[in-house]
């Protein structure tokens, strides 16, 4: 099972939610090693018509795992040129595994072939590169600086050769930054900025040169932070479970229920003999099925189907919806 495991939703020792008072059980003040961030800030732009040259190209081959040779191509060929529909591929694939692939195909390696078609284009990874760092403290606006930077968003780029072979290149795309950010004072553990980088390309046209022209949407994130020890309340370690096989307990859920049945008509009112319409039993004032209670108004009546025994002024067993029978 893991921490969020049913078995675990109400156990205090494992992350969730904190039921009644927050402070009750906090028991320990710990000193941790994080990053502190001082501050942050995000922004999303469109780069139109950005100009990229690629590197690093490599076939996108399948793995010795995979049945088949490539993706299924419609290609129309007449002579040494061919018009070629290919599907995009349905799991994207890294530039790393396309490398490990090509380095034990057992075949040799193809060269990209006539001209190339723009397919797609993300971001590779999630930790930008800063460069170009200029950090200017405001004489108007203590603990604000003017930050400037350039930051390198890599990108894995797919693309179509004449013949219908798929490759991979990388490269990166440059986003120059001039932002104001809250920064801390000097101090012995200096504080640093790193990014947080995300992006995905619309359309695409390739040049010649192993260029292309990109459309873009790009979004970064820029961090003031710091490697500090940290002092934090807790309410202890952790218990970690055990791990859960899956479908290895496909019976927990039936070993959950109740072992004997439970009665429908134990928490619905009771009808009374005149007065209010309602009748009150001599404990309490609900149905009583099986062997009953006295009672001080109502019908005592019994199903003809299933057996059930209720006082009530309803003719239908609330059970099965059979019809009740009088004993009074």
């Amino acid at each position: 099972m893991s921490f969020y495991s049913y078995k675990n939703a109400n156990s205090d020792t494992c992350p969730g939610v904190v039921n009644g008072n927050i402070l009750s059980g906090l028991n320990q003040r710990v000193c941790v090693q994080v990053k502190n961030i001082y501050d942050s800030c995000m922004q999303q732009q469109q780069l139109d018509d950005e100009r990229i040259v690629i590197e690093n190209i490599v076939p996108v081959l399948p793995g010795n795992d995979c049945q088949g040779t490539t993706r299924p191509c419609a290609c129309d060929c007449n002579g040494n040129r061919c018009n070629c529909e290919c599907p995009p591929s349905s799991i994207p694939i890294t530039h790393d595994e396309a490398v490990q692939n090509a380095e034990n195909s057992f075949d040799p390696l193809p060269r990209p072939t006539g001209a190339w078609t723009f397919e797609s284009c993300r971001s590779s990874t999630t930790a930008g590169r800063i460069s170009n760092l200029s950090v200017e403290r405001m004489t108007d606006r203590p603990q604000f600086a003017r930050v400037r930077c350039t930051v390198d968003v890599p990108l894995d780029v797919l693309f179509l050769d004449q013949r219908c072979q798929e490759w991979m290149g990388q490269t990166v795309v440059q986003v120059d930054k001039d932002i104001l950010l809250c920064i801390p004072d000097d101090s012995i553990i200096p504080f640093t900025l790193e990014s947080l980088v995300s992006a995905i390309c619309v359309s695409g046209s390739y040049i010649g040169n192993c260029a292309f022209d990109i459309t873009v949407c790009v979004t970064v994130v820029l961090k003031v932070l710091a490697e500090v020890d940290i002092l934090i309340p807790t309410y202890g370690f952790c218990q970690v479970p055990p791990c859960e096989e899956f479908a290895e307990n496909v019976c927990d859920e039936f070993f959950s229920l109740p072992l004997f049945p439970q009665s429908s008509c134990a928490f619905e009112p009771v009808g009374e003999a005149g007065g209010n319409g309602t009748a009150t039993s001599a404990t309490g004032g609900c149905y009583s099925c099986g062997p009953v209670n006295p009672v001080k108004g109502g019908r005592l009546s019994q199903c003809s189907n299933c057996g059930t025994t209720c006082v009530s002024k309803n003719n239908l067993c609330p059970r099965c919806g059979s019809t009740m029978t009088n004993l009074n």
